[in-house]
């Protein structure tokens, strides 16, 4: 028997690792997007270059929203069709397009497959994955649908027949975090900043997107707060506290300032407030011009879009539960308490290291990449300061899409970084890292135990 077992698992083991498979995936559709988007039917006048369709597909796929060229006026119904689709398998991720085509086929899905789609989904265990995958597919198309809807009230009126496709467009971009607009020259949503419809319902999607497929089954079935996850209670309460704290912050910052809140009546300027405070998690839409704001709003920005949203779920940056972590981690410290505690658990020693190993990499990634483009730029003489190098690598890395100009008028070098940080945010800092890591070896012997000062 047990030579039996070991030819069954053994054969498991040959090939691309499960951890692995998430990194190539992203990077095959990013490709596959890129040939799709220099096909001369793909964009208006002369086919785009390499370069530019693999940013234009890096940014779709890796739900960013950074652009090279204007989506709205530079690419045809087809163009922007092939970046729906690349934003919706960003969103989704591609695994979970896999399965669904496994099971509309009727085909065994596979014990790698669902290693595969676990470690997509942040799940620790294999049972259940396959029902997760489809309520987070039927969840998506549910709430996408509702948010078209919702759109097509404004946009049908405005564009014709025409806003059935932009509130479709839009209402997905949303969902996915992805920031892409279809307005034109630029502008985002700079239109709607009074907009009631508009601002809630995009507003609404970035969210739902953003907190993660799990927390969205687990309110629909518990029901009661009491009764939800730990996990689920940190995701809530830390996107909330985020959310209005950051708008509180907008507020402060930017109602004197005439060209972002300043010339909105006091209504519009909470919504707007509230708006930046939610896109910066990481939608990439805007409602106010970014290049105007303050430098502590911008620094505001970087902040927020450094958190990012919650795991498992369509959003970047480190996530919502890994600075509550190392928040809850801190407090326990200066209140010289042995562990870290919160809804009466205790987080295990693991969750910590992991949470602050995720923390220590993202940043020593993203300042490593900062002080490469400020070398570039400066060579170049682009005029752009430190704080708005910063803002759009902190944007690229985390997958928001907000940008100061660095990826329109920056350097080759630097648009190459930022194509890479995107690759990276969207794959997974620790994903990318553990495969090329390779798998964990538990030592056999413990070393004895050492001190060193701290502080």
């Amino acid at each position: 028997m047990p030579n039996m077992k070991r030819q069954r698992i053994k054969p498991f083991h040959k090939g691309i690792s499960p951890i692995r498979i998430l990194p190539i995936g992203y990077l095959a559709v990013t490709l596959t997007g890129t040939l799709l988007l220099m096909l001369p039917i793909a964009a208006h006048g002369t086919p785009l270059g390499f370069f530019d369709a693999l940013f234009t597909a890096t940014s779709a796929s890796c739900v960013t929203g950074l652009v090279v060229v204007d989506t709205g006026t530079r690419f045809t119904f087809f163009g922007q069709a092939v970046l729906l689709l690349l934003i919706q398998l960003g969103g989704l991720g591609f695994m979970t397009a896999a399965t669904l085509l496994f099971r509309a086929a009727k085909k065994r899905i596979s014990l790698r497959s669902r290693m595969t789609l676990a470690e997509a989904y942040g799940e620790d265990r294999l049972q259940g994955i396959i029902a997760l995958c489809m309520r987070a597919v039927t969840y998506t198309f549910t709430i996408e649908g509702v948010g078209a809807l919702l759109l097509s009230l404004r946009f049908i009126p405005q564009f014709g027949p025409k806003g059935i496709w932009y509130a479709v467009f839009h209402s997905i971009s949303a969902f996915c975090n992805a920031g892409f607009d279809l307005m034109g020259s630029y502008s985002s949503l700079t239109g709607y900043v009074s907009d009631p419809l508009v601002n809630f319902t995009v507003m609404a999607l970035v969210t739902l997107g953003g907190i993660g497929f799990a927390v969205i089954t687990e309110v629909l079935e518990q029901r009661s707060f009491k009764r939800l996850s730990m996990h689920a209670k940190v995701v809530l309460c830390g996107s909330a506290i985020l959310t209005f704290g950051g708008a509180a912050l907008f507020l402060l910052f930017e109602s004197a300032n005439p060209t972002t809140l300043g010339s909105l009546n006091a209504g519009d300027k909470l919504m707007a407030a509230l708006f930046q405070s939610v896109t910066c998690r990481t939608a990439g839409f805007n409602t106010v011009a970014q290049d105007t704001l303050t430098d502590a709003g911008k620094l505001t920005s970087t902040l927020l879009m450094l958190v990012g949203g919650s795991p498992a779920g369509t959003a970047g940056g480190v996530k919502v539960t890994t600075v509550a972590v190392l928040f809850l981690t801190g407090f326990a410290c200066i209140r010289n308490l042995q562990d870290t505690e919160i809804f009466g658990r205790r987080l295990s020693a693991l969750t910590v290291r992991k949470a602050l190993s995720l923390m220590l990499i993202f940043m020593g990634i993203l300042l490593t990449f900062v002080a490469a483009i400020l070398h570039a730029e400066q060579l170049c003489g682009t005029e752009l300061t430190f704080i708005d190098i910063l803002y759009e690598s902190t944007s690229a890395l985390a997958t928001v899409g907000l940008s100061l100009g660095l990826s329109g008028s920056g350097s080759l070098f630097s648009k190459i970084l930022l194509c890479l940080m995107m690759y990276l945010g969207r794959a997974g800092i620790m994903t990318v890292a553990l495969a090329i890591g390779g798998s964990s070896k538990e030592s056999p012997t413990r070393r004895p135990e050492g001190s060193i000062l701290i502080g």
